[in-house]
């Protein structure tokens, strides 16, 4: 957990800048946190924000659930998708380039492996896809465990590297079905409340989505979030866990992106609950379970741009947010600095 004896003097820091107290809403609430963990990561009081090297992870896997239908586009474009990530084309590569961020791609089990090479692809399979999650276990107990240790790798090697700020996107026809039981399992939530429209499919795969993902949550009672992503979980979201878990033991903070990237943080949460001093969340996702998992983390998101895509796409965009938290607490004028008296 962080030490909070630094948090007083971080607020009057924040609170002594030329504005009314609390006018800058929630970038003060975001300035005091990364205040706060590098503070930590110091042993002494941080008078400057830095930000060094953000870097999104894009965890791919596939999920036998897509067979049924849960999508609007099969297995196949996870591949596909990875592929574009490797060019540069998709949205979250454009995202990155305009906001000066670096991204890695991991494949963690995509159906159709991709022949490349780079310092920025890495391989870590866990299997071709998960098996069905409405018809049996996703995966098993020791693929959870391999799943956590290889996402715990990566996350260490691009802090290793010089990152202090982490997202995480994900890849994975199908996944939005294992995010909704995910949350319905750790939760008890109604399926219904916990499963949305994804990629946006029509009423009759939303209603058999519905019927699949409750057939899932119904053959376990457990609660324990191993034996919950055992079940429901999918390659991508165990390593994102492990990511989450090895962020928050490396004292880096995380934005956090959507529904899935969200799955994976409080699963990680449920696991070290200290991980939930580490993670800003970046926004609101228009995927409906995802204001539940919002809720259960004590969440405020920071944009709500009605995104559905994943990617990281929207914690990228965040990525001004926080640099603009940073400057104004590193750079803005005290009152006594400025001369003016209130």
């Amino acid at each position: 957990m962080l030490n909070l004896s630094y948090s007083d003097s971080i607020w009057h820091r924040i609170n002594q800048k030329t504005k009314p107290l609390g006018a800058l809403g929630q970038l003060e609430q975001v300035a005091h946190q990364l205040a706060l963990i590098q503070s930590n990561q110091k042993g002494e009081l941080a008078s400057e924000i830095a930000i060094h090297q953000p870097t999104v992870i894009v965890f791919a896997g596939d999920h036998g659930i897509a067979d049924e239908g849960v999508s609007i586009a099969p297995s196949a474009v996870t591949q596909q998708m990875v592929l574009n990530f490797i060019a540069g084309g998709a949205a979250v590569n454009c995202f990155c380039r305009s906001n000066k961020v670096a991204m890695k791609v991991v494949d963690c089990g995509i159906l159709v492996p991709v022949e490349h090479e780079s310092d920025d692809f890495v391989v870590q399979r866990l299997g071709e896809r998960t098996q069905n999650l409405a018809k049996q276990a996703a995966m098993s107990k020791e693929q959870v465990e391999e799943g956590i240790t290889l996402g715990r790798k990566i996350s260490k090697s691009v802090i290793d590297a010089g990152c202090n700020l982490l997202m995480f996107g994900e890849m994975g026809i199908g996944n939005t079905s294992s995010a909704a039981a995910i949350l319905a399992g750790l939760t008890g939530r109604a399926v219904e409340q916990c499963v949305g429209r994804g990629t946006g499919i029509s009423d009759e795969q939303f209603e058999n989505k519905i019927r699949l993902v409750s057939a899932g949550v119904s053959r376990f009672a457990t609660q324990d979030v191993y034996e919950v992503l055992a079940e429901v979980g999918g390659f991508e979201i165990v390593q994102m866990v492990g990511a989450y878990l090895e962020a928050a033991d490396s004292q880096t903070p995380v934005l956090v992106d959507g529904f899935i990237a969200t799955a994976a943080a409080f699963s990680a949460t449920k696991i070290n609950p200290a991980c939930r001093d580490y993670m800003i969340f970046a926004h609101q996702s228009h995927e409906s379970g995802h204001q539940y998992m919002l809720e259960e983390l004590n969440a405020e998101p920071l944009l709500d741009l009605s995104l559905r895509l994943g990617e990281g796409t929207g914690a990228v965009l965040a990525v001004p947010l926080i640099r603009a938290a940073a400057e104004f607490y590193n750079s803005m004028a005290s009152f006594e600095q400025a001369g003016v008296e209130v």
